[in-house]
Protein backbone atom coordinates (compact mmCIF):
# COMPACT_ATOMS: atom_id res chain seq x y z
CA UNK A 1 0.00 0.00 0.00
CA UNK A 2 3.12 2.76 0.75
CA UNK A 3 3.97 2.50 -2.99
CA UNK A 4 0.50 3.05 -4.23
CA UNK A 5 1.04 6.99 -4.24
CA UNK A 6 4.07 6.93 -6.24
CA UNK A 7 3.19 4.45 -8.91
CA UNK A 8 -0.04 6.69 -9.08
CA UNK A 9 2.32 9.90 -9.45
CA UNK A 10 4.18 8.50 -12.05
CA UNK A 11 1.07 6.98 -14.02
CA UNK A 12 -0.16 10.44 -14.51
CA UNK A 13 2.91 12.22 -15.44
CA UNK A 14 2.61 11.99 -19.00
CA UNK A 15 -1.01 13.01 -19.40
CA UNK A 16 0.59 16.44 -16.98
CA UNK A 17 3.26 16.66 -19.53
CA UNK A 18 1.25 17.00 -21.89
CA UNK A 19 -1.01 19.58 -20.49
CA UNK A 20 1.32 21.96 -19.92
CA UNK A 21 2.26 21.59 -23.38
CA UNK A 22 -1.08 22.28 -24.62
CA UNK A 23 -1.54 25.31 -22.11
CA UNK A 24 2.28 27.14 -22.97
CA UNK A 25 1.47 26.45 -26.35
CA UNK A 26 -2.32 27.90 -26.06
CA UNK A 27 -0.61 30.90 -23.91
CA UNK A 28 2.23 31.58 -26.75
CA UNK A 29 -0.30 31.41 -29.28
CA UNK A 30 -2.79 34.44 -27.24
CA UNK A 31 0.04 36.25 -27.37
CA UNK A 32 1.00 36.31 -30.83
CA UNK A 33 -2.59 36.30 -31.91
CA UNK A 34 -2.57 40.29 -30.54
CA UNK A 35 -5.06 42.83 -31.02
CA UNK A 36 -6.20 40.37 -34.48
CA UNK A 37 -7.67 38.22 -31.55
CA UNK A 38 -8.46 40.35 -29.29
CA UNK A 39 -11.48 41.68 -31.50
CA UNK A 40 -13.67 38.97 -32.08
CA UNK A 41 -15.64 37.05 -30.82
CA UNK A 42 -14.42 34.17 -30.07
CA UNK A 43 -14.16 32.54 -26.39
CA UNK A 44 -11.34 30.37 -26.59
CA UNK A 45 -8.98 32.42 -24.32
CA UNK A 46 -12.12 32.44 -21.70
CA UNK A 47 -12.22 28.43 -22.21
CA UNK A 48 -8.60 28.09 -21.60
CA UNK A 49 -9.05 30.00 -18.42
CA UNK A 50 -12.01 27.93 -16.80
CA UNK A 51 -10.06 24.78 -17.63
CA UNK A 52 -6.66 26.13 -15.53
CA UNK A 53 -8.79 26.91 -12.83
CA UNK A 54 -10.66 23.61 -12.50
CA UNK A 55 -7.17 22.07 -13.15
CA UNK A 56 -4.69 24.03 -10.57
CA UNK A 57 -5.68 22.22 -7.44
CA UNK A 58 -5.71 18.92 -8.24
CA UNK A 59 -3.75 16.62 -6.98
CA UNK A 60 -2.26 13.55 -9.11
CA UNK A 61 -2.53 11.61 -5.18
CA UNK A 62 -5.98 12.06 -4.28
CA UNK A 63 -8.08 9.14 -5.44
CA UNK A 64 -10.24 11.45 -7.37
CA UNK A 65 -8.06 12.84 -9.75
CA UNK A 66 -8.47 10.89 -12.52
CA UNK A 67 -12.57 11.72 -12.02
CA UNK A 68 -11.95 15.42 -11.67
CA UNK A 69 -9.52 15.97 -14.56
CA UNK A 70 -12.35 14.21 -16.90
CA UNK A 71 -14.90 16.57 -15.53
CA UNK A 72 -12.61 19.23 -16.21
CA UNK A 73 -11.90 18.36 -19.64
CA UNK A 74 -15.64 17.83 -20.41
CA UNK A 75 -16.39 21.25 -19.31
CA UNK A 76 -13.31 22.22 -21.67
CA UNK A 77 -14.88 20.58 -24.52
CA UNK A 78 -18.23 21.97 -23.97
CA UNK A 79 -17.09 25.17 -23.97
CA UNK A 80 -15.16 25.09 -27.32
CA UNK A 81 -17.83 23.04 -28.81
CA UNK A 82 -20.27 26.11 -27.92
CA UNK A 83 -17.45 28.78 -29.63
CA UNK A 84 -17.22 26.35 -32.95
CA UNK A 85 -18.79 28.88 -35.43
CA UNK A 86 -17.43 32.43 -34.17
CA UNK A 87 -13.87 30.62 -33.65
CA UNK A 88 -13.76 28.79 -37.08
CA UNK A 89 -9.97 29.38 -38.46
CA UNK A 90 -8.54 30.36 -35.23
CA UNK A 91 -5.53 29.17 -34.58
CA UNK A 92 -5.76 28.56 -30.65
CA UNK A 93 -9.23 27.30 -30.85
CA UNK A 94 -7.97 24.60 -33.48
CA UNK A 95 -5.09 23.93 -31.15
CA UNK A 96 -6.81 23.58 -27.79
CA UNK A 97 -9.95 21.34 -29.78
CA UNK A 98 -6.89 18.96 -30.56
CA UNK A 99 -4.97 18.95 -27.18
CA UNK A 100 -8.37 17.85 -25.69
CA UNK A 101 -8.96 15.25 -27.63
CA UNK A 102 -5.35 13.83 -27.01
CA UNK A 103 -5.97 14.55 -23.28
CA UNK A 104 -9.44 12.93 -22.75
CA UNK A 105 -7.91 9.44 -25.00
CA UNK A 106 -4.98 9.71 -22.57
CA UNK A 107 -7.10 9.51 -19.35
CA UNK A 108 -9.85 7.24 -21.09
CA UNK A 109 -12.47 10.14 -20.62
CA UNK A 110 -15.90 9.36 -21.64
CA UNK A 111 -17.48 11.75 -23.82
CA UNK A 112 -20.41 11.91 -21.41
CA UNK A 113 -20.52 12.74 -17.69
CA UNK A 114 -20.60 15.42 -15.33
CA UNK A 115 -18.01 18.95 -15.83
CA UNK A 116 -16.42 20.88 -13.53
CA UNK A 117 -17.61 23.70 -11.65
CA UNK A 118 -15.61 25.94 -8.92
CA UNK A 119 -19.05 26.61 -7.07
CA UNK A 120 -21.25 23.07 -5.95
CA UNK A 121 -24.04 24.43 -6.42
CA UNK A 122 -23.87 26.15 -9.86
CA UNK A 123 -23.44 23.22 -12.09
CA UNK A 124 -23.03 23.49 -15.91
CA UNK A 125 -26.05 22.76 -18.01
CA UNK A 126 -25.09 22.60 -21.78
CA UNK A 127 -29.06 22.81 -22.23
CA UNK A 128 -29.83 25.82 -20.51
CA UNK A 129 -28.69 28.74 -22.48
CA UNK A 130 -29.64 32.03 -19.73
CA UNK A 131 -27.79 30.47 -17.30
CA UNK A 132 -24.56 30.04 -19.45
CA UNK A 133 -23.61 33.73 -18.06
CA UNK A 134 -24.04 32.81 -14.61
CA UNK A 135 -21.91 29.87 -14.54
CA UNK A 136 -19.25 31.43 -16.36
CA UNK A 137 -19.54 34.06 -13.72
CA UNK A 138 -18.69 32.00 -10.62
CA UNK A 139 -16.20 29.77 -12.53
CA UNK A 140 -13.96 32.34 -13.67
CA UNK A 141 -15.14 35.38 -11.39
CA UNK A 142 -15.06 37.98 -13.78
CA UNK A 143 -18.50 39.82 -14.62
CA UNK A 144 -19.67 38.49 -17.76
CA UNK A 145 -22.12 41.42 -19.41
CA UNK A 146 -25.47 39.56 -20.60
CA UNK A 147 -25.91 37.62 -23.71
CA UNK A 148 -27.49 40.43 -26.32
CA UNK A 149 -31.07 39.19 -27.34
CA UNK A 150 -32.23 39.86 -31.08
CA UNK A 151 -35.69 39.70 -32.42
CA UNK A 152 -37.24 39.28 -35.72
CA UNK A 153 -40.99 39.09 -36.81
CA UNK A 154 -43.04 38.91 -39.93
CA UNK A 155 -46.77 39.59 -40.41
CA UNK A 156 -49.39 41.12 -43.04
CA UNK A 157 -48.68 41.65 -46.43
CA UNK A 158 -45.86 40.88 -45.60
CA UNK A 159 -44.23 43.47 -43.38
CA UNK A 160 -40.52 42.55 -42.66
CA UNK A 161 -38.76 43.37 -38.95
CA UNK A 162 -35.16 42.33 -39.19
CA UNK A 163 -33.03 41.38 -36.27
CA UNK A 164 -31.09 44.45 -37.00
CA UNK A 165 -34.87 46.65 -36.57
CA UNK A 166 -34.68 47.55 -40.00
CA UNK A 167 -38.63 47.52 -41.48
CA UNK A 168 -39.43 46.24 -44.48
CA UNK A 169 -42.37 45.28 -46.79
CA UNK A 170 -41.93 42.43 -49.49
CA UNK A 171 -43.24 40.64 -52.12
CA UNK A 172 -41.60 37.51 -51.61
CA UNK A 173 -43.87 35.48 -53.00
CA UNK A 174 -43.17 31.64 -52.93
CA UNK A 175 -41.14 29.77 -50.08
CA UNK A 176 -38.48 32.07 -48.73
CA UNK A 177 -35.61 31.62 -45.82
CA UNK A 178 -36.22 33.87 -42.66
CA UNK A 179 -33.05 31.95 -40.38
CA UNK A 180 -30.54 28.97 -41.46
CA UNK A 181 -27.97 28.90 -38.98
CA UNK A 182 -26.48 26.28 -37.02
CA UNK A 183 -29.11 25.90 -34.50
CA UNK A 184 -33.00 26.74 -36.25
CA UNK A 185 -34.02 27.10 -39.72
CA UNK A 186 -37.23 28.72 -40.44
CA UNK A 187 -38.59 29.27 -44.13
CA UNK A 188 -41.81 30.89 -44.96
CA UNK A 189 -44.19 30.52 -47.81
CA UNK A 190 -46.09 33.30 -49.08
CA UNK A 191 -49.06 33.68 -51.79
CA UNK A 192 -50.54 36.55 -53.12
CA UNK A 193 -53.90 38.36 -51.04
CA UNK A 194 -55.41 40.17 -54.20
CA UNK A 195 -56.11 38.64 -57.72
CA UNK A 196 -53.20 41.01 -60.01
CA UNK A 197 -50.79 42.06 -56.99
CA UNK A 198 -47.69 41.11 -56.01
CA UNK A 199 -48.51 41.72 -52.45
CA UNK A 200 -48.46 38.23 -50.82
CA UNK A 201 -49.39 37.42 -47.30
CA UNK A 202 -48.22 34.14 -45.30
CA UNK A 203 -49.76 30.78 -45.57
CA UNK A 204 -47.10 28.07 -44.01
CA UNK A 205 -44.69 28.25 -41.61
CA UNK A 206 -41.64 25.58 -41.12
CA UNK A 207 -39.56 25.87 -38.48
CA UNK A 208 -36.50 23.30 -38.06
CA UNK A 209 -34.96 22.86 -34.41
CA UNK A 210 -31.53 20.99 -35.06
CA UNK A 211 -30.18 18.74 -32.32
CA UNK A 212 -27.31 20.07 -30.22
CA UNK A 213 -25.99 17.75 -27.63
CA UNK A 214 -28.04 15.65 -25.76
CA UNK A 215 -30.73 18.49 -25.23
CA UNK A 216 -32.87 17.00 -28.22
CA UNK A 217 -32.98 15.52 -31.46
CA UNK A 218 -33.74 17.67 -34.67
CA UNK A 219 -37.43 18.31 -34.65
CA UNK A 220 -39.53 19.93 -37.41
CA UNK A 221 -42.83 21.92 -37.04
CA UNK A 222 -44.96 23.12 -39.52
CA UNK A 223 -48.28 25.69 -39.80
CA UNK A 224 -50.31 25.62 -42.78
CA UNK A 225 -53.76 28.63 -42.87
CA UNK A 226 -56.32 26.45 -41.06
CA UNK A 227 -53.98 24.03 -39.13
CA UNK A 228 -51.83 25.82 -36.33
CA UNK A 229 -50.98 22.26 -34.35
CA UNK A 230 -49.96 22.07 -30.81
CA UNK A 231 -47.12 19.46 -31.47
CA UNK A 232 -43.67 18.57 -33.99
CA UNK A 233 -44.56 16.75 -37.51
CA UNK A 234 -43.91 13.62 -35.28
CA UNK A 235 -46.55 13.75 -32.76
CA UNK A 236 -44.55 15.02 -29.96
CA UNK A 237 -44.40 18.22 -27.95
CA UNK A 238 -41.06 18.35 -26.91
CA UNK A 239 -37.43 17.63 -27.03
CA UNK A 240 -34.93 15.67 -25.46
CA UNK A 241 -35.59 15.01 -21.85
CA UNK A 242 -39.27 15.41 -21.12
CA UNK A 243 -38.70 16.72 -17.29
CA UNK A 244 -36.37 19.18 -18.12
CA UNK A 245 -38.40 20.74 -21.02
CA UNK A 246 -35.85 21.79 -23.41
CA UNK A 247 -37.59 22.42 -26.17
CA UNK A 248 -41.39 22.66 -26.11
CA UNK A 249 -44.66 23.61 -27.17
CA UNK A 250 -47.20 25.65 -25.67
CA UNK A 251 -50.83 26.31 -27.10
CA UNK A 252 -52.18 29.47 -26.24
CA UNK A 253 -55.36 29.85 -28.18
CA UNK A 254 -56.59 26.34 -29.58
CA UNK A 255 -55.66 26.88 -33.22
CA UNK A 256 -54.81 30.06 -33.69
CA UNK A 257 -51.63 30.97 -31.42
CA UNK A 258 -48.91 28.47 -29.97
CA UNK A 259 -45.29 29.54 -28.43
CA UNK A 260 -42.10 27.36 -29.13
CA UNK A 261 -39.57 27.23 -26.29
CA UNK A 262 -35.95 26.54 -26.92
CA UNK A 263 -33.75 26.70 -23.63
CA UNK A 264 -31.30 25.14 -24.70
CA UNK A 265 -30.65 28.21 -27.30
CA UNK A 266 -31.97 30.66 -25.34
CA UNK A 267 -34.88 30.96 -28.25
CA UNK A 268 -38.58 32.06 -28.10
CA UNK A 269 -40.92 31.45 -30.93
CA UNK A 270 -44.50 32.78 -31.54
CA UNK A 271 -46.82 31.77 -34.01
CA UNK A 272 -50.48 33.38 -34.73
CA UNK A 273 -53.13 32.51 -37.30
CA UNK A 274 -54.98 35.58 -37.71
CA UNK A 275 -57.59 35.37 -40.67
CA UNK A 276 -56.00 33.25 -43.56
CA UNK A 277 -52.74 34.14 -43.03
CA UNK A 278 -50.49 33.53 -40.12
CA UNK A 279 -47.59 35.76 -38.64
CA UNK A 280 -44.37 35.41 -36.77
CA UNK A 281 -42.25 36.89 -34.00
CA UNK A 282 -38.65 35.26 -32.36
CA UNK A 283 -36.46 36.23 -29.99
CA UNK A 284 -32.94 34.24 -30.42
CA UNK A 285 -29.14 35.42 -28.61
CA UNK A 286 -27.25 37.53 -31.10
CA UNK A 287 -23.93 34.76 -30.78
CA UNK A 288 -26.51 32.00 -31.99
CA UNK A 289 -28.41 33.99 -35.10
CA UNK A 290 -24.58 34.89 -36.39
CA UNK A 291 -23.33 30.89 -36.21
CA UNK A 292 -23.95 30.55 -40.02
CA UNK A 293 -21.79 29.74 -43.41
CA UNK A 294 -21.41 31.87 -46.16
CA UNK A 295 -23.89 29.71 -47.96
CA UNK A 296 -26.75 30.72 -45.94
CA UNK A 297 -26.40 34.36 -46.28
CA UNK A 298 -29.56 34.50 -47.68
CA UNK A 299 -31.93 34.76 -44.72
CA UNK A 300 -34.55 37.83 -44.52
CA UNK A 301 -34.40 38.16 -40.92
CA UNK A 302 -30.94 38.66 -41.07
CA UNK A 303 -30.25 40.60 -44.26
CA UNK A 304 -33.70 41.58 -45.22
CA UNK A 305 -35.58 41.59 -48.51
CA UNK A 306 -33.46 41.33 -51.72
CA UNK A 307 -33.96 45.15 -53.28
CA UNK A 308 -36.40 43.93 -56.42
CA UNK A 309 -38.41 42.42 -54.21
CA UNK A 310 -39.01 45.58 -51.74
CA UNK A 311 -42.48 47.25 -52.06
CA UNK A 312 -41.53 50.19 -50.02
CA UNK A 313 -39.19 52.79 -50.83
CA UNK A 314 -36.97 53.07 -48.44
CA UNK A 315 -38.99 52.41 -45.34
CA UNK A 316 -41.76 55.03 -46.53
CA UNK A 317 -45.13 52.77 -47.52
CA UNK A 318 -47.14 53.67 -50.73
CA UNK A 319 -50.68 53.35 -50.17
CA UNK A 320 -53.01 52.90 -53.02
CA UNK A 321 -55.35 55.16 -54.86
CA UNK A 322 -58.47 53.71 -56.04
CA UNK A 323 -58.54 53.32 -59.99
CA UNK A 324 -54.91 54.17 -60.10
CA UNK A 325 -51.55 51.64 -60.70
CA UNK A 326 -49.89 50.60 -57.41
CA UNK A 327 -46.00 51.25 -57.94
CA UNK A 328 -45.92 47.39 -57.98
CA UNK A 329 -47.63 47.13 -60.80
CA UNK A 330 -50.96 45.99 -59.54
CA UNK A 331 -54.51 47.99 -59.83
CA UNK A 332 -55.69 49.03 -56.27
CA UNK A 333 -58.49 46.96 -55.15
CA UNK A 334 -61.72 48.89 -55.96
CA UNK A 335 -63.73 46.92 -53.38
CA UNK A 336 -61.52 46.88 -50.41
CA UNK A 337 -64.34 49.41 -48.74
CA UNK A 338 -62.03 51.50 -47.06
CA UNK A 339 -60.84 55.22 -47.85
CA UNK A 340 -57.76 56.22 -46.43
CA UNK A 341 -59.82 57.97 -43.83
CA UNK A 342 -61.95 54.48 -42.60
CA UNK A 343 -58.79 52.52 -42.51
CA UNK A 344 -56.91 54.99 -40.24
CA UNK A 345 -59.59 55.36 -38.06
CA UNK A 346 -60.00 51.32 -38.00
CA UNK A 347 -56.13 51.00 -37.42
CA UNK A 348 -56.56 53.69 -34.64
CA UNK A 349 -59.00 51.56 -32.71
CA UNK A 350 -56.55 49.11 -31.62
CA UNK A 351 -52.98 50.96 -32.54
CA UNK A 352 -53.20 54.67 -30.97
CA UNK A 353 -49.53 55.33 -31.30
CA UNK A 354 -48.47 56.48 -35.51
CA UNK A 355 -45.83 54.34 -35.66
CA UNK A 356 -44.90 52.14 -38.70
CA UNK A 357 -46.95 49.45 -36.71
CA UNK A 358 -50.39 51.60 -37.59
CA UNK A 359 -48.99 52.57 -40.94
CA UNK A 360 -48.72 48.81 -42.04
CA UNK A 361 -52.20 48.62 -40.72
CA UNK A 362 -53.17 51.27 -42.86
CA UNK A 363 -51.55 49.80 -45.97
CA UNK A 364 -52.77 46.67 -45.55
CA UNK A 365 -56.47 47.79 -45.43
CA UNK A 366 -56.38 49.70 -48.20
CA UNK A 367 -54.26 46.76 -50.38
CA UNK A 368 -56.35 43.86 -49.34
CA UNK A 369 -60.11 45.31 -47.65
CA UNK A 370 -58.98 42.46 -45.13
CA UNK A 371 -59.90 43.67 -41.48
CA UNK A 372 -57.95 40.72 -40.08
CA UNK A 373 -54.58 42.66 -40.37
CA UNK A 374 -55.77 45.04 -38.53
CA UNK A 375 -55.64 42.16 -36.02
CA UNK A 376 -52.36 41.03 -37.93
CA UNK A 377 -50.39 44.36 -37.32
CA UNK A 378 -51.85 44.58 -33.53
CA UNK A 379 -50.28 41.33 -32.64
CA UNK A 380 -47.39 41.86 -34.13
CA UNK A 381 -46.86 45.10 -31.98
CA UNK A 382 -47.30 42.72 -28.95
CA UNK A 383 -45.05 40.76 -29.71
CA UNK A 384 -42.87 43.46 -29.96
CA UNK A 385 -43.38 44.10 -26.57
CA UNK A 386 -43.16 40.73 -25.26
CA UNK A 387 -40.04 39.55 -26.98
CA UNK A 388 -38.00 42.53 -28.10
CA UNK A 389 -35.30 43.46 -25.74
CA UNK A 390 -34.97 47.02 -25.82
CA UNK A 391 -38.60 48.77 -24.91
CA UNK A 392 -37.05 51.96 -26.03
CA UNK A 393 -37.05 50.38 -29.54
CA UNK A 394 -40.33 48.86 -29.53
CA UNK A 395 -41.95 51.79 -31.82
CA UNK A 396 -40.15 52.49 -35.24
CA UNK A 397 -41.35 55.71 -36.64
CA UNK A 398 -41.22 57.11 -39.87
CA UNK A 399 -38.11 58.45 -40.97
CA UNK A 400 -39.69 62.02 -41.68
CA UNK A 401 -38.65 64.16 -38.99
CA UNK A 402 -41.97 66.05 -38.46
CA UNK A 403 -45.23 64.51 -38.11
CA UNK A 404 -46.23 61.98 -41.05
CA UNK A 405 -47.90 63.25 -44.27
CA UNK A 406 -49.37 61.37 -46.84
CA UNK A 407 -48.72 62.93 -50.69
CA UNK A 408 -50.09 62.57 -53.91
CA UNK A 409 -47.38 62.01 -56.50
CA UNK A 410 -48.36 60.65 -60.09
CA UNK A 411 -51.86 58.57 -58.77
CA UNK A 412 -49.72 56.96 -55.52
CA UNK A 413 -49.91 57.93 -51.99
CA UNK A 414 -46.16 58.23 -49.60
CA UNK A 415 -46.55 58.42 -45.76
CA UNK A 416 -44.06 60.96 -46.06
CA UNK A 417 -43.86 64.74 -47.76
CA UNK A 418 -41.31 62.71 -50.32
CA UNK A 419 -41.44 65.53 -53.84
CA UNK A 420 -38.99 63.89 -56.05
CA UNK A 421 -37.24 66.31 -58.46
CA UNK A 422 -39.50 67.47 -61.27
CA UNK A 423 -43.28 65.97 -60.23
CA UNK A 424 -45.77 68.34 -58.60
CA UNK A 425 -46.77 66.54 -55.48
CA UNK A 426 -50.19 67.63 -53.68
CA UNK A 427 -49.62 66.85 -49.83
CA UNK A 428 -51.90 66.79 -46.94
CA UNK A 429 -51.68 66.22 -42.97
CA UNK A 430 -52.03 62.39 -42.36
Amino acid sequence: MGSAAPSRAASVEPPLAALRLLLSALGLLLLGAGDCQLHTSCGIQKCTTDFVSFTSHLNTALEDFDLEFCKALRAYSVCTYRNSKVCRGNLVYHSAVLGIGDLMTQRNCTKDGPTSSTNPEMTYDPCNYSGHTEVREHQGGDKTPPPTYLFCGLFGDPHLRTFKDNFQTCKVEGSWPLIDNNYLSVQVTNVPVVPGSSATATNKITIIFKSYQDCTDQKVYQAVTDDLPAAFVDGTTSGGDGNTRNLHIVEKVSGKYIEMHARYIGTTVYIRQLGHYLTLAIRMPQELVMAYEESQDLQLCVNGCPSSERIDQSGNLPLPVVGKLLPWGAAAHPLSGYTLETATTKCHEKMLVKDIYFYSCVFDLLTTGDANFTAAAHSALQDVEALHPSKEHWHIFPRSGGPPVVCVIEGYRFFHAWKPRNVVSLCKMF
